[in-house]
């Protein structure tokens, strides 16, 4: 407003003040509309959850029972005698499947004699032990003496089965024109190479093969195939 003197009159002169500006209209706010949820959704969202928590309780009910077993601590070959410095305990959770011997057996078992080729860190069990060394009953332990030229290239190992083959002269008018014959057997123990590039094996096999093979490894004429291990 503004007024303005003129002599003695004055005039009030007020200017209109100018209108406030009317607000914009603003839409209503409309709340987005809520994301169902299927009731197939969320029962799999708790299964889920009760399936995650039962394994966790299992998880740790497994480590909480550990079982001290026997567990090898050095390499014992098919044939030998096990001894208290072979053997050491480990303490494992391991399934009831798995076959261990406990610790509190140890002394049970020195002494006995290892059933299969026993190595270094692996758990001990029942099947790979035995009270008897070879030659056990009903077979003999015959030495076989096999050229380095008829030996395997990665050798023999204790527990190895394999078939002795009867190689005759081809030249020899007795030669047999057959299957050439075999006979099988389990190998005890390897020797060492001698100068003559020959290895001695002891080796069982059946009571009744004992002569022949004893005549097949005197003439030198044999050959040794290996079979797959028994399971």
């Amino acid at each position: 407003m503004t007024t303005a003197t003129n002599g003695s009159r004055s005039s009030r002169v007020t200017a209109a003040e100018p209108a406030s500006p009317r607000p914009m209209p603003v839409a209503p706010r409309v709340p987005s509309p809520r994301s169902r949820r299927s009731p197939s959704l969320l029962a799999l969202g708790v299964a889920l959850i009760a399936v995650g928590a039962l394994a966790a309780v299992w998880m740790v009910n497994s480590a909480g029972h550990r079982a001290p077993v026997i567990v090898m601590v050095r390499d014992v070959p098919f044939g030998a005698v096990i001894t208290a410095s072979d053997l050491g305990t480990a303490e494992v959770s391991a399934d009831a499947s798995v076959r261990t011997i406990a610790a509190a057996d140890t002394e049970g078992v020195v002494g006995s004699v290892a059933a299969t080729t026993l190595t270094a860190g692996s758990l001990l069990s029942r099947d790979e032990l035995t009270r008897t060394a070879p030659p056990e009953p009903g077979s003999v332990l015959v030495a076989v003496a096999v050229p380095a030229t008829r030996m395997p290239a990665g050798g023999l190992q204790p527990g190895d089965r394999v078939l002795v083959v009867s190689t005759p002269n081809p030249d020899a008018s007795s030669a047999a024109t057959g299957p050439p014959s075999t006979i099988a057997a389990t190998v005890v123990r390897v020797g060492p190479v001698d100068v003559n590039g020959v290895s001695v094996a002891d080796v069982t096999v059946a009571t009744g093969d004992g002569p022949a093979l004893a005549t097949w490894s005197a003439s030198g004429q044999i050959a040794l195939v290996v079979q797959p291990r028994a399971g």
